[in-house]
């Protein structure tokens, strides 16, 4: 059945195309010519859209693009990306799918290794680029250091693999009370990467370093670095403001003027009216959208016409109620829920969270927009 409207009328994640690009610029001033760069797509392109930022970034000059699972590189190369791709996670039940999409896939330990040498060799293939993950006390996955003699040894004698680069990834790089340590990890993966390059015979490419780490870190950014959530304009640095990239937009669907007789506003009837009446705006964007109700009952304001309106009851699964008592509004206006104002650090302070949790839990349902 055709339908009189599409999502955009609705909501819809807009995607501010020169604000990538001068957080892109921004960290690219960070680094020697002669580094990568290395622009991580995962979840979506962190709530993005990761066909639509991967292009961009493509276009924008990444040497190298990331994903954290096979199938996020498969529908990369599905809809026309050519750019190398870094599976973080490859795990070991897809690299049939990881060789036909030419993946290149992270190796944390031996026994994924010796799972994809297999499959190499039962399709007579020598010399399949892979990266191979050090842990230096993030203690998530990689080869510790007692690993590495035995990882060595392996790779010297296995021609079915080609060491492309070797990783690690700090674990506080953005907490300045955690640098010791940050230097400590940045030691232990210049000293094993070292011991492995000699045992190779050949020097693969060394990163290390994240968003956080180019900024507080450039000294150490090796041959490639991993530019993550300063890509989508948050910053490590207090002193710093990048770019807003995304801005999550909505439409007013009803307005009502609410006297104290009306009773109650939402589920739960949290929502209480004032004595001089409470005018209030229903947007269609609820908790299933990415809008946690920990924001519910006044926690949060949004931006509409020039103001802030704060929430009013509690937040719906698809719609939330705005109190826009005093402010000049008609169904149809935009509110912003993030962006410039609030911007997604504000929402993430509210919630004791982290921007990144508030940017991945935006669904696929919601239109991703490219503003030039």
């Amino acid at each position: 059945m055709d339908m009189a409207y599409n999502n955009e009328d609705f909501s819809r994640l807009e995607i501010n195309l020169n604000g990538c690009l001068e957080n892109y610029k921004y960290f690219r001033s960070k680094l020697e010519d002669t580094t990568k760069l290395l622009v991580l797509v995962k979840a979506n392109a962190y709530g993005h859209g990761a066909v639509e930022f991967a292009s961009m970034m493509e276009s924008a000059g990444a040497d190298y693009l990331a994903v954290a699972y096979p199938v996020e590189g498969l529908e990369l190369r599905q809809a026309g990306i050519k750019s190398p791709i870094m599976v973080l996670t490859a795990g070991t039940d897809f690299f049939e799918e990881i060789i036909d999409y030419a993946l290149e896939p992270g190796i944390p330990n031996l026994s994924a290794l010796k799972a994809l040498c297999e499959v190499l060799r039962e399709r007579k293939l020598t010399d399949f680029p892979v990266h191979i993950k050090l842990d230096t006390g993030m203690h998530r996955l990689g080869f510790m250091t007692e690993e590495m003699e035995e990882l060595a040894a392996f790779l010297k004698e296995c021609k079915e693999v080609k060491v492309k680069s070797i990783y690690s990834h700090l674990a506080a790089a953005d907490d300045s009370s955690h640098d010791e340590f940050t230097l400590g990890q940045i030691g232990l993966f210049k000293a094993n990467a070292d011991k492995l390059s000699e045992t190779l015979g050949y020097k693969p490419l060394y990163h290390i370093l994240n968003s956080a780490g180019i900024e507080r870190f450039p000294q150490y950014q090796f041959d490639m670095v991993r530019l993550g959530i300063g890509i989508y304009g948050v910053s490590a640095l207090a002193d710093v403001k990048l770019s807003p990239v995304a801005s999550f937009k909505c439409k007013i669907l009803q307005i009502k003027t609410l006297q104290p007789g009306d009773g109650t506003i939402g589920y739960g009837r949290h929502g209480k009216i004032s004595p001089q009446g409470t005018v209030i705006a229903t947007i269609p964007v609820g908790y299933a959208d990415g809008l946690d109700r920990h924001l519910s009952r006044g926690a949060a304001s949004f931006s509409l016409n020039g103001h802030r309106v704060p929430t009013i009851g509690n937040i719906c699964m698809d719609m939330t109620m705005l109190d826009i008592t005093g402010v000049d509004a008609n169904v149809g206006d935009t509110v912003t829920i993030f962006g410039a104002d609030p911007t997604v650090t504000e929402l993430a302070s509210i919630l004791g969270t982290i921007p990144y949790e508030i940017l991945t839990s935006v669904p696929r349902r919601i239109e991703r927009v490219i503003i030039k």
